[in-house]
Formats: C-alpha cells, structure tokens, sequence
C-alpha cells in the first residue's frame, strides 16, 4: 500500500497532466459528435435543396457523419499522446482493400447518384440504355428497373448506363416517324409520292406543324425508296407508325403501284451453235 502511495505521490504531475489531457479529449469528442452531426444535417439540407433522391441524402449524411466521426476520435487519441500513424495507415489501408473489393459497387452507387442528381431520365419516360429499351420504371441506387415492350423486367446496373449512351424518347413532346417505301423504278414517282402524302394526310394524329418531308432517297437495287416524314405527338408515336405502313401498303396496291420484292437481272448469252 505504501509502494503504491510513494508512487502516486511522485507521478502526482503526471497524472494530473494525463486526467487533463483526457478531459480535453472527452470534450473534444463531444463537442466533435456535435460538429460532425451539424456538418451531417447541413449536407442534407443542400441536397435536400437540389432536389436529391431522400436514399441519396440518408446514405451521404450518413457517409459524412461517419468520416467525421473517425476524424474526430483520431484527434482526441492523438491529444492523450499516442502515435495516431499506425492507426491512420491500417485505416486508410482497410479502406483500400474495402474499396477495391467493392469497386463494381462503388462504381453503380456513383452512377446512381449521378442519375439521381442530373436526371437524364425519370420514372415513366421510354428510354433506350445498356442496349435495352423500354420504361423506366424505378431508379435504385445501384441499378435502374426497365418495362420492356412485351412486359419483361430488365435490371440494368447502373455504371453500365452512365457508361454508355442515353435515349430519352418521353423528353421532348413531338416525334418524326422515320419511314421508308420502296417502289418500282417503272413507277410514276410523282403519283407515288402522291398517293403517300394523301395518306399521311388522312389520319389526324399527323401534325400540320412541321410539315411531312416525302422526297426520293435512293436509288437502290430493286427499287426507288422514297422517306415519309411525318411529326407526331410522342404518345402517338407507335399507333401512327405502324397504321401509316399499312395503310400506305394498301393505298399504293390500290393505284397499282408495285412494290418490287428484292430482284437480280440475269443476261445470258447463246453460244453459236457451230462454235465448240
């Protein structure tokens, strides 16, 4: 019992040195929880503010709390006199390893928050990504859900899409329907047009503004093709497109007007028959 008195008694400075500097660091990580959780809150508010997805803001005010956090306790470690750069190396080293087991994921969840932030596309807009087309139906934050046409559900990461080309086809209000009709080079070029424009102008989901471009476009093989311009409104899109093919079909059948299949012209020559 006395050892330990004798000891006390001259360690007494140490020791009250010590208690300080743990004082000084429990404060340091209370008041450094304050400032990393006001820091947290302040980030989500500017997001908040750009309008960023609520999963984006929870997982980033969240991120942000955490670093600070860790900041914090390093600090106050390193206020009571331990070497912090064995800690800060097998930190920053886990984290190394951590982010390139998980770099496929890191890369998605970055997509995702650039999705998310700039919006190329929204839930319920046709979009063609990743070499699928079809409606978005939710935005995650690693991977976009698609409806396709015939009503399959395609899962697309999202790294894949932010890599690669984005069509948005809902953007804009008004489509062209790209169509190409292909006739007889013995057919009246000027009735064929004609009859082309008359049909186009029967159906009341073809826009007056702009006007419909029909004009030759090639001189092909088998036959003159002639492009049908026409504009329409983005819902109509489809129903227009695939209405004007048959009813241009039947129109140009009906003026006699052939639509040649693809054809070869063979020559051959007769051999004299006294020639061997």
């Amino acid at each position: 019992m006395e050892s330990i008195t004798n000891w006390i008694t001259n360690n007494q400075e140490l020791m009250i040195s010590f208690g300080i500097k743990l004082v000084v660091a429990i404060i340091i990580l209370i008041v450094g929880k304050l400032v990393a959780r006001l820091v947290s809150k302040g980030v989500s508010k500017i997001l908040e503010h750009k309008s960023v997805d609520q999963a984006v803001i929870s997982f980033v005010a969240s991120l942000v709390y955490g670093i600070g956090i860790a900041i914090v306790f390093i600090i106050a470690i390193s206020h009571l006199g331990f070497n912090t750069s064995s800690l800060v190396a097998i930190v920053g080293a886990a984290g190394l390893a951590v982010g390139l087991a998980l770099q496929g994921s890191l890369s998605n969840f970055a997509s995702g928050v650039l999705l998310i932030s700039f919006r190329p596309f929204k839930a319920g807009d046709f979009v063609e990504v990743g070499g699928v087309a079809g409606i978005v139906e939710e935005i995650l934050i690693f991977s976009t859900k698609l409806r396709t046409g015939d009503n399959k559900t395609v899962i697309i990461p999202n790294g894949a899409i932010t890599s690669g080309t984005i069509t948005n086809y809902s953007t804009k209000p008004t489509r062209r329907i790209d169509l190409v009709i292909g006739v007889s080079y013995d057919a009246n070029l000027a009735e064929a047009r004609q009859v082309m424009a008359d049909v186009v102008a029967a159906d009341e989901r073809v826009l007056k503004d702009p006007a419909v471009t029909i004009g030759v476009s090639e001189l092909a093989d088998s036959a003159v093709n002639i492009v049908v311009r026409p504009w329409v409104k983005s819902a109509d899109y489809w129903p227009t497109y695939f209405d004007l093919m048959e009813n241009i079909k039947v129109a140009l059948d009906k003026a006699e007007i052939e639509i040649p299949y693809p054809q070869v012209s063979l020559h051959m020559n007769k051999e004299n028959e006294n020639e061997k």
